[in-house]
């Protein structure tokens, strides 16, 4: 499976197309915890405002992505207006996931720039503008094969801040990071990750921290924790889970959850789902 496939099948990725037309004036976003907005200018020009790189001016056909927006306001000539499509994206995983993490706050790329999504785009304006039945479900769809496109368009021109995109577009690192996510139960030495980039050990672990942000050791324990995380919203017991995503017993996957995250398994999942119930396990 390829590099960013797996993510995805992870990660699965949601899009709701929200509003589709002409804009004027000021209109506003909320902050989002749970999901990444886009808004995809068709006709401008437009501004961005209130997110952390300022005012930004739009004036060209552009996609703008912002994975963990803040509030923010897109602003159009109340005269002539701007054509817009705003959807909200959703990862599997909420509002944290190694998809969205790995990118910075706002990415922007002029649709000129976005290489074969030009049929896309074309689907996308054709029914966006249109009244086809079942317009909702297609601009839903489409708008997430343009995202795929983006991503591929981030990992292809190293638009990542770190994380989990980052090792997937470096070449050397890439090959290490696959094998990390599809094997993550597999007892990992860090000689065995620097077999598979081609590198030295020390090499390796220095490149890995300098383009990750984290220690391999450390990727690969948050790694864990995440596909534990996944598992226990799915209703899988602890004692499981643990064998699942590499660790001896549940005690030692409730240690490692606990460093990550800053609470136990079964808390963590009570927060996040009141309607879960307890597994028994002592461990969590």
């Amino acid at each position: 499976m390829d590099r960013l496939s797996f993510l995805l099948n992870r990660f699965s990725l949601s899009a709701g197309v929200f509003y589709t037309g002409q804009i004027c004036g000021i209109h506003h976003f909320e902050r989002d915890t749970q999901r990444g907005h886009i808004h995809l200018v068709k006709r401008g020009p437009a501004t961005l405002t209130g997110g952390r790189e300022g005012t930004v001016a739009i004036t060209e056909p552009t996609l703008l992505f912002l994975p963990r927006p803040d509030a923010h306001r897109l602003i159009a000539d109340d005269r002539d207006g701007a054509d817009v499509v705003c959807a909200s994206i959703q990862f599997g995983g909420g509002g944290h996931n190694p998809i969205s993490d790995s990118l910075p706050s706002l990415v922007r790329v002029p649709l000129a720039e976005l290489g074969g999504a030009q049929a896309v785009l074309d689907l996308m304006y054709e029914e966006a503008f249109g009244t086809h039945c079942g317009r909702q479900a297609a601009l839903d769809r489409l708008c997430e094969l343009l995202l795929i496109r983006l991503l591929r368009h981030c990992l292809d021109r190293g638009l990542t801040q770190g994380g989990t995109l980052a090792a997937m577009a470096d070449p050397r690192l890439a090959k290490a990071i696959v094998a990390l996510h599809e094997q993550a139960a597999r007892p990992w030495s860090l000689e065995d990750m620097a077999d598979l980039a081609g590198m030295s050990r020390a090499r390796f672990a220095v490149h890995f921290r300098e383009t990750v942000g984290e220690t391999p050791a450390d990727y690969l324990a948050a790694w864990r924790v995440t596909l534990a995380q996944q598992l226990l919203r799915a209703g899988r017991p602890l004692k499981h889970i643990a064998h699942d995503v590499g660790y001896a017993s549940p005690s030692a996957l409730t240690r490692a959850f606990i460093r990550k995250t800053g609470e136990a398994p079964t808390h963590w999942l009570r927060r996040i789902d009141p309607a879960a119930s307890h597994d028994g396990d002592p461990a969590g």
